[in-house]
């Protein structure tokens, strides 16, 4: 019977990351589209510290859209452990990736769609091995997990490092650096799933009858929930209004994975139970997503597609072979002709050196 109820568990938590992830896809395109328009109107950009967006309607569909996908989280946490629930985040970059090529005119080419091929096969390869997290069913029990060292400690780093970020890094770097503002909501969402997956004990606890609400943690959780969360939309706008959202987001993902993931294992001390090839198979799952998160926006300028990679082969083969483009195969081709014609030019220029020809120079 438990067996069944984990499984019953472990679907329902499934189904409610997927679409966590579709509605805060969306929500990227959403706020994005909306601090465009402000941009437009000449309001103050929330990346100088503007509040503006919070009178566009579109920014706030992006926030409610967030909201449901937070909300959708929140609950998959609760019937399911964070090293599942967090790693199916990778779904929320294809979406995004995908609706910014329709919305936002931010094309994604050939390396973009293997990027994000990769990226589900990543989460899928991590979701197979993920670590068993220990069973954690009441307050008590999750408030003597809070009190372990090992996570005290980790949790002073992350509030020491993101005041640093805040107050020191931030106002000198974060308009050029896309790691800073990123930085900052990465390693406080660590904190915030902490928040979530106690709160959804809370919530269990509360539908089984039990006077949760006079728990002290309860309290302590939900304000340090409202914090975390409240500065990692601040800084999230921040870094979607400067930079591209197709880099935004991904960069995110990645950050984000790693400090939960390791929160948790911290938290939960899954590592400790776990076979060697669980542990293989989720190291690789996770690197494979960092490859395509890579592909996906490091070569986003890169006008590549399946249509003209019969030209690049042919160009290539011939390089290979040490042909020259005749003036014929130059022009058959108008994608290809302007490249023919410097190739011609650097040709005809390296000639001229050769043969001591000032018109060279």
């Amino acid at each position: 019977m438990s067996e069944m109820r984990g499984r019953y568990d472990f679907c329902i938590g499934l189904v409610l990351a997927m679409s966590s992830s579709i509605f805060i896809g969306g929500s990227f395109i959403l706020k994005k589209k909306g601090l465009l328009r402000l941009a437009r109107k000449g309001s103050m950009r929330a990346g100088q510290g503007g509040h503006a967006y919070l009178k566009e309607w579109l920014w706030w569909a992006g926030l409610l859209s967030m909201g449901a996908g937070e909300g959708a989280n929140f609950a998959a946490y609760a019937f399911a452990p964070a090293t599942l629930v967090t790693p199916l985040g990778g779904l929320s970059v294809l979406v995004s990736a995908i609706l910014s090529s329709f919305f936002l005119n931010e094309k994604l080419n050939l390396h973009g769609k293997i990027g994000c091929l990769l990226s589900i096969l990543g989460s899928t390869v991590m979701v197979i091995h993920a670590p068993q997290e220990e069973e954690v069913e009441t307050l008590n029990e999750m408030s003597h997990k809070l009190g372990d060292p090992g996570f005290v400690v980790f949790a002073t780093l992350v509030v020491i490092v993101s005041l640093i970020l805040i107050f020191v890094v931030g106002p000198r770097h974060g308009q050029t650096n896309i790691l800073v503002y990123i930085t900052i909501c990465s390693v406080i969402g660590a904190l915030s799933v902490s928040c979530v997956k106690g709160l959804g004990i809370t919530i269990k606890e509360l539908f089984a009858g039990k006077p949760v609400l006079k728990h002290p943690l309860f309290w302590i959780l939900l304000l340090s929930l409202i914090v975390c969360v409240s500065t990692q939309i601040n800084y999230l706008n921040r870094a979607l209004d400067i930079f591209n959202t197709s880099i935004v987001t991904p960069i995110y993902y990645v950050i984000f994975t790693t400090s939960v993931l390791t929160c948790s294992a911290i938290l939960f001390k899954e590592w400790q139970h776990m076979a060697a090839d669980d542990i293989i198979g989720t190291f690789s799952g996770f690197l494979t997503i960092i490859v395509g998160i890579f592909l996906l926006h490091a070569f986003k300028d890169v006008n590549f597609t399946l249509a003209n990679l019969p030209l690049s082969l042919r160009k290539d083969d011939r390089a290979a072979n040490g042909t020259l483009l005749s003036t014929y195969d130059c022009f058959e081709e108008d994608e290809e002709s302007s490249a023919c014609l410097g190739e011609m030019q650097s040709t005809e220029s390296l000639s001229a050196r050769r043969n001591g020809s000032l018109s060279a120079f």
